[in-house]
């Protein structure tokens, strides 16, 4: 069978790694690459650089990757559409739930794969606490808490830290959990001087009971990639940005000192770092594209579940506004 006709519409800080992965997966082959900024990253290779989305469309491909800014990945989703062109767009899916709507309306109609890059699925860290709750080695899960912070990334500039980061921790939330959430409740900070928040706290409970808290900044001098999952057992730790991931049992000693068992509620018990093997995210999400674009079983993020994410990051920001939690459908 020949190879998949891969093209990339942006070649910036993320599209680099596009383009490094595309070359490395078996079964694809990158044919064509577009971005109005020129290639400032010295990725490209062979390839010419061409202007636009319509170039790329033009070099005949089977599938392609966004990785543009945000605003724009509606314009050229809609036109991969047009063209039959299977298409995985970076997170979040659109700037806003009526673009990523019609993204989501617009392939279903053509047949089309359609996919969002929540890279954190793909996370050996997150795939092995997944697997690891689904084997019930947690128990009853009561709380899941994420801690995403770092200095500000001045590529960003469309979007605020919700809808750049929050959405990564929204998604694997509701997928390590496997449940959707119910009700949430945002606050925010505008402290950097721009347009959009660059802070912001979110509480809520997904629709299973189980209760989640996401703590997101571009203020913090430390990068922080943090998903606390306690329940009836102990807690899982992982830790995304080294793709480690602890458990802390509940103690099964009793403690002999009453006042600080009592204090305590648990006591501690022995600590667990797992080993696992551990690829890299980026290539096994490209993997699972490909595998869903030749129609084989996949774990590829749909554009439909990037909207339910999007739907979620826009109620916490609705509720930083009005002060009021917010209850999704």
């Amino acid at each position: 069978m020949a190879n998949l006709r891969a093209g990339l519409l942006g070649v910036g800080m993320m599209g680099r790694h596009h383009a490094r992965v595309l070359r490395e997966v078996e079964g694809v082959e990158l044919v064509a690459i577009a971005d109005p900024g020129g290639d400032p990253h010295g990725v490209a290779g062979d390839l010419e650089i061409l202007p636009d989305i319509e170039a790329l469309i033009a070099a005949k491909i089977d599938m392609a990757v966004v990785a543009v800014p945000t605003r724009f990945h509606e314009d050229a989703a809609l036109k991969l559409a047009t063209a039959g062109v299977h298409t995985l767009v970076e997170k979040p899916i659109a700037d806003s739930t009526e673009a990523g709507q019609r993204m989501v309306d617009a392939f279903e109609a053509a047949g089309l794969v359609g996919a969002v890059g929540h890279i954190e699925r793909f996370n050996p860290a997150l795939q092995e606490l997944r697997r690891r709750l689904q084997a019930d080695e947690l128990g009853s899960v009561y709380q899941i808490q994420t801690r995403r912070q770092g200095p500000f990334p001045s590529r960003i500039a469309d979007v605020g830290v919700a809808k750049d980061l929050a959405s990564h921790d929204i998604d694997l939330t509701a997928w390590v959990a496997q449940s959707e959430y119910a009700t949430v409740f945002g606050q925010t900070t505008f402290k950097s001087g721009r347009e959009h928040e660059d802070m912001v706290a979110i509480t809520g409970r997904l629709e299973s009971g189980v209760i989640v808290n996401h703590l997101v900044n571009w203020l913090s001098p430390m990068k922080e990639r943090l998903t606390v999952v306690t329940g009836e057992k102990g807690a899982f730790i992982a830790d995304t940005s080294t793709g480690d991931l602890t458990f802390f049992a509940n103690g099964t000693v009793p403690l002999e000192w009453e006042s600080m068992a009592a204090f305590r509620g648990v006591s501690e018990g022995d600590v667990t770092r797992y080993a696992f093997a551990k690829r890299e995210p980026l290539r096994v999400e490209h993997e699972a594209f490909r595998d869903a674009v030749l129609g084989r079983p996949s774990d590829v993020v749909t554009m439909a579940q990037g909207l339910r994410t999007l739907v979620v990051v826009e109620a916490a920001l609705q509720s930083s506004h009005d002060g009021a939690a917010q209850r999704l459908r």
